[in-house]
């Protein structure tokens, strides 16, 4: 009785709008106020504080927030686009391929979805309008090209998913470089198919010498090693993904030194920002640690584990079943959120089931990628539509092609699992 009382607590407050880690935190307090008193309560409250920012590991989201920032301050993304669209452009659907391949490449050093689709609605989405594509389904590509920071090794989605889940970071984030490479020529393909069926949705653009190809190259150079120095790093067993973080802020910093971008004024705006960013994630864990000792002390994880166990039913329908609860709660909820409340919950039953955790992992955010364009929340539509002002209904109308295209994406990596582990089982270590 009191766990569903709870639950409805925590969902009153989001309806409500209350920030997601208060309201996991006062429901989670009342929940342990009436399960064991205030005892317990204080003890809680005096010691999660602490036990939340202790893990070493937690100094990666810092860097890699400040890394994103810094690229941003650096103007890189114009580069990556133009550098893309001449290569790409003259293939039907040239330039959303171009997009697809600069978010991919953005998002690699970015590593927070809404930074990037908000860089490739100023940039990429103004450039495909002016050739004449149809606005939603440009407004579309960018939504979801958007999405590709999340599956990155500068992912912020999957350092936090390795913290609740307590699995190798580093093995984590190198297992998202297939999957997005796989997801971005799934987004190239649903272009490419697209503009097949009605080629005036894209129109051709001129084409580019190839001299001047190779003079873009040299100008995203610095980018292909920003990239390697946090990947390389990581897969080589040379750096742990903290140290490698780190670098990947300095080699930021160098970028936009370079790049004759950092001031005292822009150099403070960058340090206050990534600062927020992290407190607002670390502030959501710890209330998250609140609600979650909640669980542990009622057994409601336990008992969840159990009753799925007692299920005549295979373990696939399971697994599709809690995928299909994702994406729901992605239509609605941050990401962020989203990992928080339900990571400590579902993982225990993933591991019943004989699943990889690192597997479970990646597919979890992928997952999260068709949230961030679903309505009615979809929160990359609705940066997009605000960046490039185009009506947020278009947005969704141009990213639905990419949603069914992102389910066969998820049912070919639960279908071959080794499409994500490949890669970190041959990790040195």
């Amino acid at each position: 009785m009191i766990p569903a009382l709870v639950l409805g607590l925590l969902f009153f407050l989001l309806a409500i709008g209350t920030p997601v880690a208060f309201a996991m935190a006062f429901s989670g307090g009342v929940g342990l106020y009436l399960t064991g008193g205030l005892p317990i309560l204080l003890g809680v409250l005096q010691t999660t504080p602490l036990s939340a920012v202790s893990s070493y590991e937690l100094i990666t989201i810092p860097m890699f927030l400040l890394m994103a920032d810094l690229v941003l301050l650096s103007g890189v993304a114009d580069d990556l686009f133009k550098t893309a669209a001449a290569w790409v452009g003259r293939i039907p659907g040239g330039l959303g391929m171009a997009t697809a391949l600069a978010g991919a490449d953005f998002g690699s050093i970015c590593g927070t979805s809404t930074a990037s689709a908000a860089t490739l609605s100023s940039t990429s989405l103004p450039a495909m309008i002016r050739q004449g594509y149809e606005p939603r389904m440009a407004a579309g590509v960018v939504a979801i090209s958007g999405t590709l920071a999340m599956l990155l090794p500068t992912s912020v989605a999957l350092v936090i998913f390795g913290l609740l889940a307590e699995v190798n970071i580093g093995k984590l984030l190198i297992s998202g470089i297939i999957p997005a490479i796989f997801v971005t020529v799934i987004i190239m393909s649903t272009i490419y198919i697209l503009v097949l069926l009605d080629p005036s949705r894209a129109p051709t653009v001129t084409a580019v010498s190839w001299s001047e190809r190779l003079g873009l190259l040299w100008q995203v150079s610095p980018m292909v090693v920003l990239f390697s120095i946090v990947t390389g790093t990581i897969y080589l067993g040379i750096a742990t993904p903290t140290e490698a973080s780190a670098f990947g802020a300095f080699g930021a910093f160098c970028l936009a030194c370079w790049k004759r971008k950092i001031n005292m004024t822009s150099l403070y705006v960058t340090l206050r920002h990534a600062a927020q960013g992290t407190c607002m994630i670390v502030l959501i864990i710890m209330c998250a640690q609140i609600f979650g000792y909640f669980f542990t002390l009622t057994q409601v994880t336990q008992n969840l584990i159990g009753w799925v166990g007692g299920l005549d039913v295979s373990r696939w329908v399971i697994i599709a079943l809690i995928l299909c609860g994702y994406i729901v709660l992605g239509s609605f909820m941050d990401q962020i959120a989203i990992l928080v409340l339900t990571v400590p919950i579902v993982l225990p039953l993933i591991k019943s089931l004989g699943f990889d955790p690192i597997w479970f992992g990646v597919i979890k955010i992928v997952t999260a990628e068709v949230g961030m364009i679903t309505p009615p929340i979809g929160l990359n539509c609705f940066i997009v539509a605000r960046y490039a002002n185009r009506p947020v209904g278009e947005v969704f109308h141009g990213t639905f092609p990419h949603f069914i295209a992102h389910l066969i994406a998820i049912a070919i990596f639960v279908a071959f699992p080794e499409i994500i582990l490949w890669l970190p089982n041959h990790m040195q270590h």
